[in-house]
């Protein structure tokens, strides 16, 4: 017992160790892009109350505010911290997967193939940059909540689980999600309703299972009752995409409709190959294309799979994980089509989201894998009253048959589930490698980047914009080193 402890609770502390190695292989501490605006936003009184009350705080992850006043506080808003916490918000989203694992016995094999998909480096580009540390956090506390509900929907109950189902909605969508509430919400919400349908379908009749059915629906309404509260928060909200187009969607759609197809296929195709390197492999569109549609054959089988052998009556979590990628990659084709690029949906920062898909995959082809004995009762000798030493004889003999013959069937099956997942895996192999060796050259620019700003008073206006990647007027750059520089925060830091 203990060894399997220490297996299914070692391999996410290597994950975490590994992606922590490679944060010190890629990155320095220094300020851009997104920091531009979080600095003139919320420094230097990040204690100021009209920083935080204000009308669109839920959308604002207010999570978010106390990390930045221990920052501030204790480290000198330094943007290494903040990748560092999101390395430990992936490790959490590992550690709850591997209880998951241990509790219905996932092989080891499957087990470290989800381990190496999870900490893989295709999202190389939500590590090294601070600003998004949350957002591993919020996956994290997604991924407890499915694996609450699965243990509701199984009847194993622990004591105080009805209590969390109606608490961490609350939590998680108003404190830690932010956007990526949408589809945790969504997914909640369908899988509550199918629950209860299910239970009605099981007793046969609603008078049976009203008491199911209510207890079903409150948990919908708790999820629903926080995604209302930040829908309303974030119609307070300005935004703005630089580089979008400024037409409607139903113009757009009957105007070029391949294109949306294409942005939708090609969006999968990155949950093997990362958006930098896949074209070392793939040169023509069309491979792409092919190879989303391997992708997306692997979530209809897996849909499949778990009809087929009823895994659903053993454990939801496969279908919540498979219902959750698919809506982030319809989610993604929804509000990033304005960029009316193909591409712009197999971008490293949406791999976070698309891999909670690919870990339902794997989850449901470990599960379709293995072999389960049934016992079938002789009919024929029952009907010839028998004698019930020479029935249980029949009934062991028949038993042990199909056992051998179930276990062959499954055995050709599982080979045939593990080469297709290997495709994944020998991608996100692949992904990782080359990432490691670009490594070096992004902490480069980087050290170019904290030399820049240490003189950034030198620098024109077009070099300010260009070395720091912020669009949004020179001015605002200055304006956040220079609060930086006062304070003797990041690199001014002594």
């Amino acid at each position: 017992m203990k060894g399997k402890k220490m297996i299914y609770g070692g391999l996410p502390v290597l994950g975490i160790l590994f992606c922590f190695l490679y944060l010190n292989r890629a990155v320095v501490d220094v300020a851009y892009t997104d920091y531009i605006r979080l600095i003139n936003s919320y420094l230097p009184d990040v204690w100021n109350p009209d920083k935080f009350f204000v009308a669109d705080v839920l959308t604002r992850i207010p999570l978010n505010y106390v990390e930045r006043i221990l920052n501030v506080t204790f480290f000198g808003y330094n943007t290494v911290v903040e990748m560092g916490l999101g390395v430990l918000g992936l490790g959490a989203s590992a550690w709850v997967l591997a209880g998951y694992c241990r509790k219905h016995q996932v092989s080891y094999i499957w087990y470290g193939m989800i381990m190496l998909l999870l900490f893989s480096l295709n999202k190389w580009e939500m590590l090294t940059n601070g600003t998004g540390w949350v957002h591993f956090t919020a996956f994290a506390c997604f991924y407890y909540h499915y694996t609450v509900l699965d243990r509701v929907y199984r009847g194993e109950t622990k004591r105080g689980d009805t209590v969390r189902m109606c608490v961490l909605p609350f939590v998680i969508t108003l404190g830690v999600a932010g956007p990526y509430c949408a589809v945790y919400s969504a997914v909640m919400v369908l899988s509550c309703i199918c629950v209860a349908g299910l239970r009605v379908f099981r007793a046969g009749s609603l008078k049976k299972s009203s008491a199911e059915v209510k207890k079903w629906m409150l948990f919908a309404v708790c999820v629903l009752i926080p995604l209302f509260l930040y829908i309303w928060s974030n119609s307070c909200t300005v935004e703005e995409h630089a580089g979008a187009v400024d037409i409607p969607l139903k113009t757009a759609l009957f105007d070029n409709p391949g294109f949306f197809l294409v942005f939708f296929v090609k969006s999968f195709a990155s949950t093997v190959l990362g958006d930098e390197c896949i074209r070392n492999v793939l040169a023509q569109d069309w491979q792409i294309l092919l190879l989303g549609g391997f992708v997306i054959g692997c979530y209809l089988l897996a849909l499949y799979l778990n009809w087929k052998n009823r895994i659903y009556e053993r454990t939801i979590l496969p279908l919540v994980f498979l219902a959750a990628g698919g809506m982030n990659h319809v989610l993604i084709l929804l509000s990033r089509w304005i960029f009316m690029k193909s591409d712009y949906g197999m971008s490293s920062r949406y791999a976070l989201q698309f891999q909670v898909g690919i870990i339902g995959i794997f989850l449901t082809f470990a599960f379709s894998g293995r072999s389960r004995m049934t016992v079938f009762p002789s009919k024929r000798n029952e009907k010839e009253n028998a004698p019930k030493e020479r029935v249980r004889k029949e009934n062991a003999r028949q038993e042990t048959a199909q056992k051998r013959s179930r276990m062959q069937r499954k055995s050709g099956w599982s080979f045939v589930y593990l080469v297709l997942a290997l495709v994944f895996v020998a991608g996100s192999v692949y992904t990782t490698c080359c990432e490691w060796k670009k490594a070096p050259y992004r902490k480069e620019n980087l050290i170019e980047k904290r030399e820049a700003a240490l003189h950034y008073e030198e620098l024109t206006d077009e070099e300010l914009e260009r070395i720091f990647q912020y669009k949004k007027g020179p001015d605002q750059i200055r304006r956040a080193f220079a609060i930086l520089e006062e304070n003797k925060w990041n690199v001014f830091r002594e």
